[in-house]
């Protein structure tokens, strides 16, 4: 395939964020009547939803403990909103179920998703909880549970769907997506990107996107950029710390009928999300999985059947180098889910629902899984390096945030965006780091 030998600006990456950011871009320049055909180009080595985003488990929520992670979550859900059928959104609901020992941070979040207008509804109690997911599901039977916050909007999509949608949407504002195009190095002059080489030949260009997801190592080495960043400490101490880590994230599906996991209304559920201390016991055998804090996630797949969800990702215990992040995903023989995964996840589903007992013998039996490459404090990187080079370095939390894109659309032109502030590489020198939860995940 060959490329355009110019373009005003070239995005690498058609997932979420590239497609997001290219869409913004050439809508925002044709309503101003500065577009031109060329002036838009996206390149990805694979195709659109090759990567993170092809493989996400689609849950779309604003539950975060961060005041500026809610904030971008609420306008990211509702472009979500803006187009569901183009997006593949489903538009249920997300539940945060735990107990006691996050009770103060779910509650926290309730009340800064109520005072930015984001609606939720907070059950406080042991005894009230357990009424209130009786109300739904009469098998519930998670135990140690005190505090739910059941937020209205948010849910979840279809990734290929939803991708193919933002595609669409994309080539209908005059973007060129040109797959199979493996960008590989910069041609960098007077330290700003004149040019990106790629192996269809060169483009130059006036800026570039790099929306790469656990990819943008790649390109971090391409700019020279420092493999390690000074850290400000809570404590006021400088802590150095490796600009990237890889997770290996863990999803699968239990393959039951379509009508296996209703409400008792006979309605599709909201997103649940249960984090509990209470000891996880093996569904089939009663042994002991684990006695610390545990938390899973999951939902319908109306797409491929059955009920899909995860659990914690771990830490990949082994030098940058040797971290392969290509094959991707399923067709990774390293990175992707396996018994252990199945174990807990299964256990820990027959844990909060009656109906899950006896499953695990239903878990699919195919890869599942994949990589993230995380920041030093796990929240997203956005910034411009190398003069016009713009990160979108989303440390795995990408796929929901379909609305990115518009944000950084506007900054690419020259305004920059309140939204996106707090996520500026400068807050690790400066110790401006985002709070950190009771939660058992990274992100939350």
């Amino acid at each position: 395939m060959s490329v355009p030998t110019s373009a005003r600006f070239v995005v690498i990456g058609a997932g979420i964020h590239g497609l997001s950011t290219a869409w913004h871009l050439a809508a925002r320049l044709e309503s101003e009547g500065r577009f031109k055909a060329g002036d838009v180009v996206v390149l990805d080595k694979n195709g659109v939803g090759a990567g993170a985003s092809g493989i996400a488990c689609g849950v779309i929520r604003n539950n975060y403990y961060q005041p500026a992670m809610r904030e971008l979550m609420a306008h990211s859900v509702s472009v979500w909103e803006s187009d569901p059928e183009a997006f593949s959104f489903n538009s249920v609901g997300y539940m945060q179920i735990a107990p006691d020992v996050m009770a103060e941070d779910v509650a926290k979040i309730h009340g800064e998703q109520r005072d930015i207008g984001y609606e939720s509804v907070l059950v406080e109690g042991a005894d009230e909880c357990r009424s209130y997911m009786q109300a739904m599901f009469s098998d519930w039977q998670a135990k140690n549970i005190t505090i739910i916050n059941h937020e209205k909007r948010g849910g979840y999509a279809n990734n290929v769907g939803s991708l193919r949608g933002l595609s669409r949407k994309a080539k209908a504002a005059g973007v060129e997506i040109l797959t199979g195009t493996e960008v590989t190095g910069f041609d960098v002059q007077g330290g700003a990107v004149r040019a990106v080489e790629t192996s269809a030949g060169t483009i130059s260009c006036e800026q570039v996107v790099i929306a790469a997801g656990p990819w943008v190592r790649s390109f971090w080495k391409m700019l020279d950029l420092p493999e390690t960043v000074d850290v400000k400490g809570r404590d006021g101490n400088v802590y150095e710390r490796p600009m990237w880590t890889y997770w290996c994230l863990q999803e699968g599906t239990v393959k039951v009928p379509p009508d296996f996991f209703l409400t008792d209304s006979g309605e599709l559920p909201p997103v649940l999300h249960v984090d509990t201390d209470a000891p996880l016991y093996d569904d089939t055998d009663g042994s002991l999985v684990t006695d610390q804090l545990w938390g899973i996630y999951y939902k319908p797949d109306l797409y491929f059947g059955g009920v899909q969800g995860g659990a914690m990702p771990y830490v990949v215990d082994r030098p940058l180098d040797e971290v392969a992040v290509d094959p991707y995903g399923p067709d990774s023989d390293d990175f992707v889910v396996g018994t252990d995964f199945a174990r807990m996840w299964t256990s820990a589903l027959a844990h909060c629902h009656k109906r899950f007992e006896g499953k695990r013998q239903d878990f699919a039996d195919e890869a599942s899984g994949g990589l993230g490459c995380f920041t030093p404090d796990s929240f997203p990187v956005f910034d411009v390096f190398s003069d016009n080079a713009y990160f979108i370095a989303d440390s795995n939390h990408g796929y929901k945030m379909i609305g990115v894109g518009a944000l950084v659309a506007q900054e690419v032109l020259g305004e920059k965006q309140g939204l996106l502030e707090p996520f500026r590489f400068s807050r690790y020198a400066d110790g401006k780091l985002h709070p950190v939860s009771h939660s058992p995940y990274p992100w939350s």
